[in-house]
């Protein structure tokens, strides 16, 4: 089994590569995983799996071409039987390779894809070219039937998951907390109102600055991810802070590593994309450490926020809403927070682990003859 993609970076692709590729080596395949390398590549062969390096990342159709050569190679040499790919580029040279080599071909959609171009369309239609197309939600099953006209036999709905055992306020130790609390200057008293997305501006961060200066009281809001490069937008977004004087009520505190200890620092946890998610981890993140969740009301977390059972949907884009929503929730009382936060957990077990993300995935594996 050979799963191929860009780059061992982080994100979630990359997260959900390193859960199959150990699900399949637990299971006993032999695990391939091919990419550009980086930081994650060391996991990913702690779990017992091999990486191939090759240039992966690269969009040039002699790049792709080449690559597709180097598959087929390592598809005959291994006696490789399925090719899963997980983006673009990467995806044309896996389905080149499957076809010289004969190997299965198989794919997961993991976003919407802009067309904004001319030819984008055709370059994007190789993630729906799969023997079997694994969608991350309903929402992006629909796009694929919407936008490919793909055969509804051939797609697979396999929403990601989260480790449960990670993702757990029980297995959270106190003194985890108070690290993150003191390193954010955070109080004890204050109620906070968190937004773990890279800073980006979709990730909704700039409406969450617009919403905290509707609101009244002193809910602090903490902006947590990192900036992957885009200084223009963490300049913009710090000056629309102290534009609306919300220097000490809004701040950027970066990466977190430990994120089942800080969304345990949080009262309510914001999702807050302006464009549809494909699936959104970060709500199911949440919800499994018994958060409030109040999600923008489009994309995947349709699927995991059921209104005022599971969190709570507001529309993308209205710091308006956003700002009420936010102020109704913190004024309920502690113990109907405490129950939503656990409906949503037993939501998040019931449906969205990464343990039956795995299961669904080498499921599909075995249905190839």
């Amino acid at each position: 089994m050979l799963q191929v993609l860009p780059a061992l970076g982080a994100g979630g692709v990359e997260r959900g590569t390193l859960e199959i590729a150990d699900a399949l080596v637990r299971a006993g395949w032999r695990a391939f995983v091919a990419s550009a390398g980086g930081p994650l590549v060391a996991r990913l062969e702690a779990l017992g799996a091999r990486h191939v390096t090759l240039p992966l990342a690269t969009k040039s159709p002699v790049g792709i071409w080449r690559n597709a050569a180097a598959l087929d190679g390592l598809v005959r040499r291994e006696g490789i039987g399925i090719l899963h790919a997980r983006s673009r580029a990467p995806a044309w040279s896996a389905w080149l390779a499957a076809r010289r080599s004969g190997a299965h071909f198989v794919t997961t959609y993991h976003g919407t894809y802009n067309e904004g171009v001319p030819g984008k369309r055709l370059y994007n239609s190789v993630m729906a070219r799969g023997e079997r197309v694994i969608a991350i939600s309903h929402f992006i099953a629909d796009h694929l039937r919407a936008r490919h006209g793909t055969d509804p036999a051939r797609i697979r709905i396999i929403p990601r998951g989260v480790d449960d055992s990670l993702f757990d306020p029980a297995r959270v130790e106190p003194d985890r907390i108070a690290r993150l609390r003191a390193a954010w200057a955070v109080p004890q008293a204050r109620p906070v109102v968190m937004l773990p997305a890279r800073l980006t501006r979709w990730k909704g961060q700039g409406v969450l600055v617009e919403a905290m200066a509707r609101l009244p009281g002193d809910a602090l809001a903490l902006l947590v991810g990192d900036a992957q490069g885009r200084a223009g937008f963490v300049d913009e977004l710090r000056g629309r802070i102290a534009a609306l004087g919300l220097a000490d009520r809004v701040r950027l505190v970066g990466h977190a590593e430990d994120m089942p200890a800080a969304l345990l620092l949080a009262d309510v946890v914001v999702h807050a994309s302006t464009d549809a998610e494909a699936f959104g981890r970060t709500v199911i993140e949440a919800q499994a450490m018994e958060r409030c969740v109040i999600a923008s009301d489009l994309g995947g977390p349709r699927e995991t926020v059921e209104e005022g059972v599971t969190g709570w949907r507001v529309p993308p884009g209205d710091a308006a809403a956003l700002a009420g929503a936010i102020g109704r929730v913190l004024a309920l009382p502690a113990a109907e927070r405490a129950a939503m936060g656990a409906r949503a957990r037993a939501s998040v077990l019931a449906g969205f682990t990464t343990a039956r993300m795995q299961a669904a995935t080498l499921a599909v594996y075995r249905e190839l003859p």
